[in-house]
């Protein structure tokens, strides 16, 4: 059952970002939003689908720390476009 909250969680996150581009919004606190999406739905994929809740701490830190790279490398690429 729990999985199948997360995955409502994860289309729902996705439905809203997806919402997000074709209203045309924009802005630099609605990237933020979006990216706090992004590692949201990422850790639950983690976590849950991955199965890695409950693992050693570190596989989880190398994993979540890849995470957080790409999504800062995302914001990084996207605040020196601007």
């Amino acid at each position: 059952m729990k999985a199948v909250a997360v995955w409502l969680l994860l289309v729902m996150l996705t439905l809203l970002t997806w919402w997000v581009g074709q209203a045309g919004y924009s802005g630099q606190w609605l990237v933020m939003a979006l990216l706090v999406s992004v590692f949201i739905k990422g850790h639950f994929i983690i976590a849950d689908f991955m199965a890695l809740r409950g693992v050693a701490l570190l596989w989880q830190a190398l994993v979540h720390g890849w995470l957080i790279l790409v999504l800062g490398l995302i914001f990084l690429a996207y605040w020196i476009g601007m």
